[in-house]
This record gives structure tokens, C-alpha cells and sequence, in this order.
């Protein structure tokens, strides 16, 4: 090689020996002073994952080394499938982007989901807020008035899209058990399924529990809890039967114990896969702090959220949990889903 070249060239990996030194070299709180935190929400404005979210981002910078700014911003699409896929495939993958997605959605592979692009075992799992219990509602004046009366009167139910809660607990239950749900689909999150029931567009919806006793309606008794979706009682409402009273055999118990494994994981917050495993831990140490920050805990009680973190550890177990499910259970459940 000729002299100058072989300079040139030797100079070139110099240079990219030191870039890459000084880039591993950056501390945590160096990458993040005067950057922005994307935390983006799979779902619409107003709903019980939106308010924890933007709860979340209000404390976050407190915590998180260099206190980037941490705003939020909602993705809504197919129950937050839409959001998962863009994190897994499209978005940065530096530390810079989070989000909040459905409970369900790392399961969608395992069930044969549509539209899936995503390995859930590589997600960095940064948290969930709380852990919550589904429940099916109906207005009042709706003629289904107990759990009895799913086997032979039909409920028209609001939902969102795949993997979403509001869609997968009637769809399951109805195709498993043989209550009679119907569903309505398209709606962009639980509040907009809540204005449709006081609109009587449908006349009843499966939310969180925390969702709808947050709702006027709710307390103006004028909506009725018809069942927990559920292994074991939520005691705010140990009264409500569980759905579960209604399976006939050990098989489709177990079926139901599958599909309700999702109820472990909360409110999931992930990270996309690749981000530096400093920046992961960061990102899970501020959201840990910022769930026992004063402020935060008295405006959560304000908005009647309540606290339950789940540590990314124990995200990670449920789903290999779930996926470690004997055939013959996974099987079931996936023909309750229609696949």
C-alpha cells in the first residue's frame, strides 16, 4: 500500500478506535443531560394506563441520571400491538424512547397473534406501576344483571383491538366458557368504551377495575360489576364472582390460568432491545424511585391509582412462565382466541 494510504488508513482506525472508547466510556447521566425521554402510551388520552404514564414521566427526570426532560405522547393502534411492534423494530434504541404497553401483548406470539413482529423475552422490562383486576360491566338497565344470565342473554361490549384487555377477556370467555359476549370493536381506549356505554352504543365493556371505579358513572351506581376476570378474588370486591366459576373441566381451567397470567404483568413499561445495559438499569432504577416518591404517591392517591410495583424480574418469569405451558393447554387456549 502506498504510504499516504496506508497514513490515511491508519489514521481512519485510530479514529475509530477513540470514538468508540469515548462512547463506551460515557456515563450515564453524561448521554442523558439535555436529552428528551420519549415515554409513549398504546393507547388513547384519558384512560387508567395514560394517567400512570404521565405520572410516571412527571417524577422519572427527578430520578434519571442527567434529568432529561420525559414527556409523553400516545400511540394508540390494535390494543397497543402497533406501539410494541415499532419499539421492537423501528425506534431508537438508545435509551431514549419508552413504552407503555397492554398486559397482553407479550403474549400474542405464543397465542398466534396477528400482525406480530416481536420477540417479548427481548424487551428490556423496565416495570409496572400497579396490578390490576379486569372486570366485565353493564349498564344498569341492561336486561344481563348476574353471571348467570351470560349463559343465555347476550351483552354488548365495547373493546379496542387485538391484545387489548377490553377485546381478549370477552372473546376468550365466550369462545371457552360459552357466556355470551358480543363485542363492538374500533374504539381508540377504555375511556372512549366508557362514553360509549353512556352513550348506549354498547351496553357494557371488560376494563381494570381501577378504570371503572374511577368512572362517574360507576360510582353513580349506574353501572353494574357482572364478574371478575380473574384466578383469585380482587377483595374490593369480594362479593363479584370470578369468571372461573364457570369452567367445567381441569383443561379449561388450566386454559384460563394461561390466558390469565397477563393480569400479572400490571402496566407494562419496556425499553426496546439493544439499549446498553447501564441505560437499562438507569431507566428501571428511576422508575422504581419514582414509585416511592412523595409526590407522586399523594398525586396517585389523588387520581385513585393505587401502587403495586412489579421489578422487571418478575415480568420476565411470567412470561416464561407462560410460555413453558404444556401444548394441550396452549392449544385450548389459543382455538378461545379464534386461532
Amino acid at each position: 500500500m502506498h504510504p499516504r494510504r496506508l497514513f490515511a488508513a491508519s489514521v481512519a482506525v485510530v479514529g475509530w478506535f477513540a470514538t468508540a472508547t469515548l462512547a463506551g466510556a460515557q456515563s450515564v447521566e453524561d448521554f442523558y443531560k439535555g436529552k428528551t425521554v420519549q415515554l409513549q402510551i398504546g393507547y388513547g388520552v384519558g384512560g387508567t394506563d395514560d394517567v400512570w404514564a404521565r405520572l410516571i414521566a412527571k417524577f422519572m427526570p427527578d430520578h434519571l441520571p442527567g434529568r432529561p426532560n420525559v414527556i409523553p405522547s400516545n400511540v394508540p393502534g390494535a390494543g397497543s400491538l402497533l406501539l410494541a411492534n415499532q419499539l421492537y423494530n423501528t425506534q431508537p434504541k438508545d435509551g431514549t424512547v419508552v413504552g407503555l404497553i397492554n398486559r397482553g401483548v407479550p403474549f400474542e406470539p405464543l397465542l398466534g397473534g396477528q400482525g406480530v413482529r416481536f420477540d417479548p423475552a427481548k424487551f428490556n422490562f423496565i416495570g409496572s406501576p400497579d396490578r390490576d383486576t379486569v372486570v366485565c360491566v353493564a349498564r344498569e338497565d341492561a336486561p344481563v344483571k348476574t353471571l348467570n344470565d351470560l349463559k343465555t342473554m347476550e351483552l354488548i361490549v365495547g373493546s379496542t383491538g387485538s391484545g387489548a384487555d377490553s377485546q381478549t377477556y370477552p372473546e376468550v370467555t365466550a369462545r371457552l366458557l360459552g357466556v355470551k359476549l358480543k363485542l363492538v370493536q374500533g374504539y381508540p381506549g377504555s375511556r372512549d368504551i366508557l362514553l360509549a356505554i353512556e352513550r348506549k352504543e354498547v351496553q357494557g365493556g371488560c376494563l381494570s377495575y381501577d378504570t371503572i371505579a374511577r368512572d362517574q358513572n360507576y360510582r353513580d351506581k349506574k353501572l353494574r360489576v357482572i364478574f371478575q376476570a380473574g384466578l383469585k378474588s380482587d377483595e374490593r370486591i369480594a362479593e363479584i364472582p370470578l369468571i372461573t366459576d364457570l369452567a367445567r373441566t381441569d383443561e379449561e381451567k388450566q386454559a384460563l390460568a394461561l390466558f390469565f397470567e397477563r393480569s400479572l404483568m400490571g402496566r407494562p413499561f419496556v425499553a426496546p432491545p439493544g439499549v446498553p445495559q447501564a441505560r437499562v438499569d438507569a431507566l428501571r432504577g428511576a422508575f422504581e424511585a419514582s414509585l416511592k416518591d412523595p409526590g407522586l404517591i399523594a398525586d396517585a392517591k389523588q387520581a385513585g391509582l393505587n401502587i403495586h410495583y412489579v421489578a422487571p424480574a418478575e415480568l420476565n418469569k411470567v412470561i416464561a412462565d407462560a410460555y413453558a405451558a404444556p401444548a394441550n393447554v396452549v392449544a385450548l387456549t389459543k382455538k378461545a382466541f379464534g386461532r
